[in-house]
């Protein structure tokens, strides 16, 4: 079951829980970071972590990470995805030296933060 929540008529349907893939994915990234024991780690911190919710201004501002525009293709990709009624996945977060390292669906977080700030994404999150 998705949970919908309303942006300026339309409707965000999110999935219950991140996709098997999105974990490959954060990975990938979190490599580039850590090493590659500590990343195993929090990869499997982030698979049993529950669920929680934050702004995406607020998940934005925590980042530190500039927001992508239009001119990005995943971004378009992702607006259209909202547009037609498509399930997101939701975002995986790791908090490291006060801030936090969006690990996966940062160009979800950035569509979603184009249509309204104020949406509330559904995410995983841990400390590193």
């Amino acid at each position: 079951m998705a949970t919908n929540l309303a942006i300026e008529n339309l409707e965000v349907i999110w999935l219950k829980t991140p996709q098997k893939h999105d974990y490959p994915a954060a990975a990938s990234y979190l490599n580039l970071i850590f090493d590659k024991k500590v990343v195993k780690e929090i990869v499997v911190k982030l698979k049993k972590a529950s669920m929680a919710t934050f702004k995406a201004k607020d998940v934005f501002r925590a980042s530190e990470l500039s927001l992508l525009g239009v001119s990005n293709s995943h971004v378009v990709e992702n607006q259209k995805k909202i547009r037609h009624g498509e399930k997101m996945s939701p975002i995986l977060l790791v908090r490291y030296s006060g801030k936090v390292i969006i690990a996966d669906g940062y160009h979800r977080m950035c569509a979603v933060y184009s249509l309204s700030e104020d949406v509330i994404i559904p995410c995983k999150i841990v400390s590193v």
